[in-house]
């Protein structure tokens, strides 16, 4: 398996930890970091959207963070387009793209493909939003299921905007939204993704929500919230779904208290968060899960093999030895065909095996990857 053809793809729910286990993989495995979060693509919402941090951004290189507008929509296609396109610029420079993010649907289209259903009129939508609000979820989809039998087993009846998506799609199309995922193909093979999921424990995971809301807090995110409110974004736009951004702007309005606002973003972030979970256990079976206590196990276990093409690499073998009985250790250095270091590897030792024409030394055994 030649790690040069795969994609790392890491998700979780929000304040798992991603992105400092993404610059630790990166780190080991020679990659860079690719955006996988809706939020985090927007320039002027740093803090509310956990943006890595400038030394984790510096330490490895990031792609697809904080490099749009709050004025301007970004939907799961406009990053599709884009990541792919990082994606092959990464492995041009025989570097390991790792996509890495809280987006479960950036992550579907990435794998399965992005559906391509038609626009639907804003008007048309207004309609069955409309419909949904006066006769309630409930009864919506009983409507739903008649119209479309496809969504009975895959939209959970209390889930109001995969409820809405189907009903839409289906009434302006004519086909049904999971006939359309079924048409659609994806343009990497699944063999080429290896699939992290962080799974947190709950309580765990609450605590460090309200540890990271309270940071916020404290790292201005009410002035970061002051200068968003001043752009008058359309209210459509889906920057404005940025949980913090409707609690802060309360507060700025003299509606609530600090401490409402810490509690009301630590709440509905923990709801996010448990939608994301929800979503990873229908989405994304097929995703080894990792707990946060086997990261560090996962981590040093975490290789990937590599084709050497001994023509286009040169190498430089430097001997190590402690004193005048230990057998030699071996450092090997690798360089690519432009003299630009790549890797190295440790050999401890030099074993020799008995058979019938004598002692004859067996292959270096390459005992550690080091970088």
């Amino acid at each position: 398996m030649d790690k040069l053809s795969k994609v790392i793809l890491i998700s979780g729910p929000t304040a798992s930890g991603k992105s400092n286990f993404a610059v630790k993989i990166a780190k080991k495995i020679n990659g860079e970091i690719i955006n996988a979060d809706s939020m985090q693509v927007y320039k002027q919402l740093k803090i509310l959207s956990a943006r890595p941090s400038k030394k984790e951004q510096k330490s490895i290189k990031h792609h697809l963070y904080g490099f749009h507008s709050v004025e301007d929509n970004f939907s799961t296609g406009d990053w599709l387009k884009l990541a792919l396109q990082k994606i092959k610029e990464i492995k041009e420079i025989k570097k390991i793209p790792i996509l890495v993010g809280g987006t479960g649907l950036y992550f579907k289209a990435l794998t399965d493909g992005l559906v391509n259903i038609p626009n639907i009129p804003i008007q048309f939508k207004d309609t069955i939003r409309a419909m949904h609000k006066k006769i309630g979820q409930n009864n919506f989809y009983i409507k739903l299921i008649k119209i479309d039998p496809l969504s009975k087993d895959r939209v959970n009846p209390t889930d109001t905007q995969r409820s809405i998506r189907a009903y839409e799609v289906k009434k302006f199309t004519k086909k049904s939204l999971f006939a359309w995922f079924a048409d659609t193909k994806p343009l990497l093979k699944q063999k080429d993704f290896i699939k992290i999921y962080i799974e947190y424990p709950r309580s765990k995971l609450i605590n460090r929500i309200n540890k990271r809301t309270e940071e916020m807090i404290k790292t201005n995110a009410i002035a970061e919230v002051k200068k968003f409110k001043k752009l008058n974004i359309n209210l459509t736009n889906s920057s404005n779904k940025l949980i913090g951004i409707n609690e802060i702007n309360r507060y700025l309005d003299n509606l609530t208290s600090l401490e409402k606002v810490i509690e009301l973003i630590s709440i509905r972030t923990r709801q996010y968060a448990k939608r994301q979970s929800t979503w990873s256990r229908g989405q994304m079976k097929d995703w080894k899960k990792i707990t946060p206590d086997n990261l560090k196990n996962f981590l040093l276990s975490f290789k990937l093999e590599q084709n050497w093409n001994i023509s286009n690499k040169s190498y430089l073998l430097i001997f190590l030895q402690s004193t005048m009985y230990e057998a030699p250790k071996i450092l090997i250095l690798v360089f690519d065909k432009n003299s630009n270091f790549r890797s190295i590897f440790l050999v401890k030792k030099l074993n020799k095996v008995k058979n019938g024409a004598g002692n004859k030394e067996k292959p270096i055994y390459l005992s550690s990857f080091i970088w």
